[in-house]
């Protein structure tokens, strides 16, 4: 009896190892079997890979109109070798305080365009930079840093203007909350932007800056140097955003462009037939009373948004932009107001150099609060690996806030992304 209990445990024993033995190998063939199907199906995706390819970046133009096709490839290598780089640098004014913004905007700069060219930082301050500033600073850069304090001639209010009316000024427009209103600081700041950066001797041995302030961000690599295209395309001028300027900041500027264009109506200096004064200025419904303007003044209160800007240190030395900055600032209303850098550069740009001197890079994916722009085709965020919603309200581009239409109109146009 026992070893007939034996036996039939024996083949139970047997049965079961039988058992686990097929089931285990019939589940190593599955799996086999299964990674043979997955890897055929990749086979059968990726097999016609290039002919979707072909289907979707055939005869693709770039969304933009700032350079011609052939200037970089359809998909450029961004982690090629370091090209010879243009006489530049990355110019930033700011103060101690906003090291921290300062490094954000610098780690987005260095890490979507600098690393590769390594071009010079060059701060600028109306008081000593502090030695945590300087450190850590350089410590991010790829280039060299050089650190300028600026004369105190050169950034406070002028002794032209009459105290007792600019403080009136400020005070009014502190109650009237006119942004930056009551900010005497601000006004200074404007004043240097407008008339005084380019004088610092530190720029004395450059051709082009490329403005970078605190806190900003850079969604997208950099498809090429900016420094060369303007270079090569003989451009003056480079901008991504174009927005409206706030009314109340700006009351008489436009009376005295007027009057500065009668005065050099009889110069070369404005050319009315090359430049960009449509752009500016215009008569229409949509112009003259849309968008919550209050005058009936020609000037439809667009500019670009000077906080990114590349511009030809040249431009700004000549003769003529200098009778342009000295006849307003001999105006006083950086201080009786509150004029901007942004509509005096924009306004500069718009009269004193042709239309095709102008350039928008609306390949490069920025921020700056409140606004930012993201690359609407889809082409040209894979390529150039943007991080942004295009399809975020802030994107200015096709917005109400924006000029941007306005300078595809009457400034250089704008290519799209397919033609026939």
């Amino acid at each position: 009896m026992f070893n007939r209990k034996l036996n039939y445990f024996t083949i139970t024993i047997v049965l079961y190892i039988l058992c686990i033995s097929y089931t285990y190998k019939s589940g190593i063939q599955l799996l086999i079997s299964e990674n043979t199907l997955f890897r055929s199906s990749n086979q059968v995706l990726a097999k016609y890979d290039e002919v979707r390819n072909r289907e979707t970046y055939s005869d693709l133009k770039f969304s933009t109109n700032t350079y011609d096709a052939k200037v970089i490839s359809k998909f450029p290598n961004n982690f090629g070798q370091i090209n010879a780089k243009e006489n530049a640098t990355l110019l930033m004014l700011t103060r101690n305080f906003e090291l921290k913004e300062v490094l954000k905007s610098m780690r987005s700069l260095e890490d979507r365009f600098n690393w590769r060219y390594h071009y010079d930082w060059t701060f600028m301050n109306d008081i000593p930079f502090s030695f945590e500033f300087q450190e850590a600073t350089t410590a991010m850069a790829s280039g060299k840093t050089t650190y300028v304090t600026i004369p105190k001639s050169d950034w406070n209010r002028p002794s032209s203007i009459n105290e007792t009316r600019f403080e009136e000024s400020l005070k009014k427009m502190s109650e009237d909350d006119v942004i930056y209103g009551g900010s005497k600081s601000y006004r200074n700041m404007c004043r240097f932007n407008s008339g005084y950066f380019y004088k610092q001797s530190v720029l004395d041995s450059y051709d082009y800056y490329f403005r970078v302030e605190p806190s900003v961000e850079y969604f997208c690599d950099f498809p090429y140097d900016p420094f060369k295209l303007m270079r090569e395309k003989n451009k003056k001028y480079g901008f991504v955003i174009a927005t409206y300027e706030y009314e109340e900041t700006i009351p008489t500027l436009w009376d005295t462009i007027e009057k500065y264009i009668d005065l050099k109506s009889n110069t070369t200096d404005i050319n009315m037939t090359s430049n960009s004064y449509d752009f500016i200025t215009d008569q229409s419904i949509i112009g003259k009373f849309g968008l919550g303007r209050k005058s009936s003044c020609s000037y439809n209160m667009c500019h670009f948004w000077s906080n990114f800007e590349i511009g030809d240190l040249n431009f700004f030395r000549s003769t003529k932009y200098q009778d342009f900055f000295d006849y307003l600032d001999a105006s006083g209303g950086f201080y009786y107001e509150r004029w901007g850098d942004a509509p005096v550069h924009s306004i500069a740009a718009s009269l004193l150099l042709e239309t095709n001197e102008i350039i928008h890079f609306d390949e490069l994916g920025y921020s700056h609060s409140p606004f930012m722009t993201c690359p609407y085709s889809y082409y040209m965020r894979i390529a150039h690996r943007c991080q942004c919603d295009y399809d975020n309200v802030n994107n200015i581009p096709l917005t109400l806030s924006s000029c941007l239409m306005r300078w595809w109109k009457n400034g250089a146009g704008k290519f799209f992304t397919k033609e026939n």
